[in-house]
């Protein structure tokens, strides 16, 4: 079915609705992403895959934001979310609060994994960095697994958002 521009806008669910949606033990971890329609479209994610929670770290921006709101349409307001100074903190509190979390940061580097070879159970919390700096070093050392999507063309990277997307659905499969 073909939505319009206005039926892709949802309006804010309702209390029953929200307590309808069986959020899913997969954690967001957004280290230092700065890009504000990147955070606004993760958010969108999010809740596309029942996320459990967003965690913005850094100098990522938070919701209240117009630009975050327009490329989130409005899922900032119920995906749950939370910001910590570092990624390396979210992933020790994240560790503290949630028995058998498996991290996974999503990076180009030496030893990653690819995401094509990659199997894990949830609970799961993803990691995806900075727009040029990619995952902090700090993030990247207490990790469980790095893992890199394989690129086959001459660009060597991608978009966080297309990125954490990826990683997701393979995870979810």
């Amino acid at each position: 079915m073909k939505l319009n521009a206005k039926q892709l806008r949802v309006t804010l669910p309702t209390p029953e609705q929200l307590t309808r949606i069986e959020r899913k033990p997969i954690y967001i971890v957004l280290d230092n992403v700065l890009d504000t329609y990147n955070i606004g479209s993760i958010f969108r994610l999010a809740d596309a895959t029942a996320a459990r929670e967003i965690i913005l770290c850094g100098g990522s921006e938070r919701p209240p934001s117009s630009r975050i709101h327009k490329a989130a349409v409005g899922t900032e307001e119920w995906v749950p979310w939370r910001h910590l100074d570092t990624a390396a903190e979210a992933i020790a509190d994240l560790r503290a609060k949630v028995p058998g979390l498996t991290v996974v940061a999503v990076e180009q580097s030496p030893g990653a994994v690819k995401l094509t070879d990659l199997s894990v159970e949830l609970p799961v919390a993803v990691v995806v960095g900075h727009e040029t700096e990619g995952v902090s070093r700090g993030a990247l050392m207490v990790a469980d697994t790095v893992v890199e999507i394989p690129m086959w063309g001459v660009n060597k990277s991608l978009n966080v958002v297309v990125s954490t997307g990826i990683a997701l659905y393979k995870i979810l499969s």
